[in-house]
């Protein structure tokens, strides 16, 4: 099963994104398939694989985890639809909160 995790990191600093999408396998230990940065001015980065060079792969936490505050009082996270994440991956621009 595919789950979609937007997470809000609040005051995030210059050039870090705002806002985060997952496109996360819940089937093969919550790691991601694909992720999308997006930055205060609404452009988006595409990450069609988020482990690409990375030397530790990390599965993605769940929403609850997340909304924990565990990783810092800074980070907010909440399950969307797969057609929300579509849209802003074909667009590559995000219009909506922060």
């Amino acid at each position: 099963m595919i789950e979609y995790i937007k997470l809000f990191w609040e005051g995030a600093p210059e050039g870090e994104p705002s806002v985060i999408l997952y496109e996360v396998d819940t089937g093969n230990e919550r790691l991601a398939l694909r992720s999308i940065d997006i930055f205060m001015d609404g452009h988006t980065h595409n990450i069609p694989d988020l482990y690409d060079g990375a030397i530790e792969i990390t599965p993605v936490p769940t929403v609850e985890e997340l909304n924990t505050h565990v990783w810092g009082e800074e980070f907010h996270a909440c399950v969307i639809e797969k057609a929300e994440f579509e849209v802003i991956w074909e667009s590559r621009f995000y219009s909506g909160a922060f």
